[in-house]
């Protein structure tokens, strides 16, 4: 008799774990400093906003907030997305433009099943954000990487590839501090991207759950600002909290009611407590403004004490200049850091190594470090013993 395990289909056979979510499990212990996840610190959680939004939401009359709702999502906030997301763009848009999901990551899986077929092309960010990976890779394409730089990803290789015959249907990309390298996508390969979708045809996947945490950077304008061939994706994950699973993709009303149908299927709608909850906040005046102030204050100093320490214990590793998000790239010459992290961890310290954001998973010399969850006395020592093993 057949086993429950051999009557798997062939794709929860073949699905991989989150490697990060792996090498969390492998250094989860109480001597061990992470510069490993990208989780926010609970510090910066807005609690008692949080407590008041949710004693709004469960007392409402209606009930609405305790219901099922929309797959589309609660018109209270797909009002107060689609206002933000025309106000980003200097351009028109509808509340028939906006899908509430349940995480950005959910977002990623819809678009994934709508435009990906097994063997299609898509091109990516590498190194690129590994839920992209992830999601994306379940449809079974055929990976085309892009090289990523502190200007984002090289529109200008994309373009040769294009013209050397690669057909990709999806672009995807990180705009804003990039997962995991902190690149910000300059304004001109913004326009570039956005020209390149509407001559060759593919659909460009613009995701940025960074952008609200900002050390100085300048907000530049969304690759949807130039194309409607552009769908952006965002969320509260990092700005408000990650438990609360509230994102969004912002698509032309088309796209949005294809989306709608597939994410039915999946959980009908998105928890109508959490969406209320998130839009009683983004519809407080200067309430987002603030939060964003506060966080890249709290992010910035930790980023800079990481840096520094990483500067004097580890001199030969080349560190990013962080700009906003939650994470430095570094780089060893000449180091496997995959084989480095095993050692690392037995000194108390853990990084994610380079190689796991590449979708061609080949050996590399560089590393991603987050900030967020350690203060600055931590960091100082994480920088330490990362020294000791280098």
């Amino acid at each position: 008799m057949a086993t429950l395990q051999d009557l798997l289909t062939d794709d929860a056979k073949t699905s991989r774990s989150s490697v990060i979510r792996e090498i969390l499990a492998l250094v989860d212990a109480d001597d061990v400093l992470s510069l490993a996840g990208g989780m926010p610190d609970p510090a910066t959680f807005p609690i008692d906003d949080l407590t008041t939004a949710a004693t709004n939401a469960i007392g409402t009359p209606s009930g609405e907030a305790l219901q099922y709702g929309r797959t589309e999502g609660m018109t209270i906030l797909r009002q107060v997305l689609s206002a933000g997301a025309a106000e980003r763009r200097s351009r028109s848009c509808a509340l028939d433009d906006v899908l509430v999901t349940t995480g950005s990551q959910q977002a990623l899986d819809l678009i994934a099943r709508a435009f990906v077929d097994p063997g299609d092309e898509v091109a990516i960010d590498d190194p690129g954000y590994l839920g992209a990976v992830q999601a994306i890779g379940s449809r079974k394409p055929r990976w085309l990487p892009i090289p990523v730089d502190p200007d984002g990803i090289d529109t200008d290789a994309l373009e040769s590839a294009l013209r050397a015959g690669r057909q990709p249907k999806l672009v995807y990309t990180v705009t804003d501090f990039q997962n995991p390298t902190g690149a910000v996508l300059h304004p001109d390969r913004r326009r570039h991207l956005a020209d390149l979708a509407d001559r060759w045809g593919f659909v460009i996947v613009e995701d940025d759950p960074y952008g609200g945490i900002r050390f100085g950077e300048p907000e530049h304008p969304p690759v949807a600002t130039w194309t409607d061939r552009a769908l952006s994706l965002g969320t509260v994950s990092k700005t408000i909290a990650p438990g609360l699973r509230v994102g969004w993709v912002v698509a032309p009303p088309e796209i949005v009611t294809v989306l709608a149908r597939l994410k039915q299927a999946s959980d009908l709608h998105t928890s109508t407590l959490n969406q209320r909850i998130v839009a009683d906040l983004l519809s407080r005046p200067g309430w987002m403004d603030r939060r964003r102030a506060t966080l890249s204050s709290f992010y910035e100093t930790r980023a800079r004490t990481l840096r520094e320490a990483l500067a004097r214990s580890v001199p030969t590793m080349s560190v990013s200049d962080p700009r906003g998000g939650l994470f430095l790239w570094g780089e060893l010459p000449g180091a496997d850091t995959r084989a480095l992290l095993d050692r690392a961890a037995d000194a108390g310290v853990a990084f994610v190594p380079g190689a796991a954001f590449s979708p061609t998973d080949r050996a590399s010399s560089t590393l991603r470090l987050t900030y967020a969850t350690l203060d600055p006395a931590e960091l100082e020592e994480a920088a330490r013993r990362l020294g000791s093993v280098v």
